[in-house]
Parts: structure tokens; sequence; C-alpha cells
């Protein structure tokens, strides 16, 4: 009987995995790709890297130890760390734009780094400027400041 009820559990537990990777999949741990119909433009742009680390996204933590901003119109209240200006998790592949220049939902290739979203933005991109999300400050330092090529699919 408690074998029966153990083999039920490991079959339920498989299903919980295998939903979960589906759902994971449907949110954008997927890559990112161009829409399937559509012209690309191409543009050289500044390229630049990020992380969410307190130096590159300019935030601190209080004696309390909550993120806030460090400085700016905004110094000393909330940031959520991590989270980009659409309200998404920063990833591979986010970028972060002049979103007057390239919108929210603007898809590009990146030579070098790949495909990515425009879902981000900050204070000191402007214009034909990007910043590339990365997992670790020493990779986004490594990027440095090339000049790239990029293709371009506009929302």
């Amino acid at each position: 009987m408690w074998r029966e009820r153990y083999t039920e559990g490991v079959r339920q537990a498989g299903q919980i995995a295998a939903v979960l990777i589906v759902v994971l999949a449907g949110v954008g741990c997927v890559g990112i790709r161009p829409p399937p119909r559509g012209p690309s433009v191409e543009r050289t742009i500044l390229t630049t890297g990020y992380c969410d680390c307190r130096e590159c996204c300019g935030w601190r933590r209080t004696w309390l130890g909550v993120a806030v901003y460090a400085s700016g119109p905004l110094k000393g209240q909330r940031k959520q760390v991590g989270v980009t200006a659409c309200g998404t998790k920063t990833r591979q592949g986010t970028i972060a734009a002049d979103t007057s220049v390239y919108p929210f939902g603007t898809v590009m290739y990146v030579p070098g780094y790949g495909y990515g979203r425009v879902e981000d933005r900050g204070g000191g991109i402007k214009g034909e400027h990007i910043d590339l999300f990365f997992k670790s400050h020493r990779d986004a330092l490594e990027w440095g400041r090339p000049l790239k090529r990029v293709l371009v699919w506009f929302p």
C-alpha cells in the first residue's frame, strides 16, 4: 500500500515538473526571436553592458537592508533590483535604450551578443546607444563600448 502511494507521488511530481517547464518556456526563458514578418533596419549603434549591481544601476541599501535609489530625483525611494522599466525581470536579452528612438518591444540582433528586446531605459542612454544586460559585472565591463551594426525590428 505505501509503495503504491509513493509511486503515485513520484508520478505526480514528474507531471508537475513537466508543467513548470512548459510554463517557464512561455514566459521568456526561451530565446528572443525577430518577428516572423516585417523588415529589419540596420543601424550602427554604440553598445555598452550593464548588470543589476549597485554600480551599474545606481542603488544602495539602507541600514535596514532596503534597496533605494542612490541619487537623482528618486533618491532614497525604494528600488526594485532586477526589474526593468517595463516591469519584467532582467535576463540575458534585456536591452535598455532611449525609448524615444527605440520603443519598448523593439527586437534587436547585436553581433557577439545575440537577440534582445528593449524592456528598459537608463538616464545616460540617449539616441543611438543601447545598454545590454549581462549576468555579471565582469561580463558587462569586458563587453566595453563597441560600435556595432545592429539589425532592428520595430514593434
